[in-house]
């Protein structure tokens, strides 16, 4: 169990540093940009965003909570494990999408003050669901 945490963790470091490396490729690249973006476009981006969290929220219930369960009575189960291992990835990766849509909205020439929320969002969702073991402890 303790490698799996150790590998997740990785994982999650590595995303929420493309994250920010997200960002300022934007930036870089964004200032150089003069074309006017179509705001249907951005509530395009902004709806897919949203659905991708709802999204979070489903898989998680769904792969990691059941996982978190079993792993609480039986710690050396491989296939809950494998669940739990499989929806926190999923979940960083959904998380990552979100800030991508930041990406590719400054990419089509928004400005940062349009974007940030995005790289936000995909960062705060990846603090917030950080792995946790599961303890037989209630409360």
């Amino acid at each position: 169990m303790d490698a799996a945490v150790r590998i997740v963790q990785m994982i999650r470091a590595a995303l929420m540093v493309s994250i920010v490396l997200y960002a300022l490729v934007g930036e870089m690249v964004g200032r150089s940009l003069n074309s006017t973006p179509d705001n249907s476009i951005y509530f395009a981006i902004t709806v897919a965003a949203v659905i991708t969290v709802a999204l979070i929220v489903v898989m998680r219930r769904v792969l990691v909570l059941p996982a978190e369960g079993v792993l609480a009575r039986q710690a050396g189960d491989q296939v809950a494990l494998g669940r739990w291992r499989t929806g926190y990835i999923v979940t960083y990766a959904l998380s990552e999408m979100v800030a991508l849509f930041g990406l590719v909205l400054r990419f089509l020439g928004f400005t940062l003050s349009h974007v940030a929320t995005f790289y936000v969002v995909g960062l705060i969702l990846m603090m917030f669901f950080g792995p946790r073991r599961p303890s037989h402890e209630i409360g």
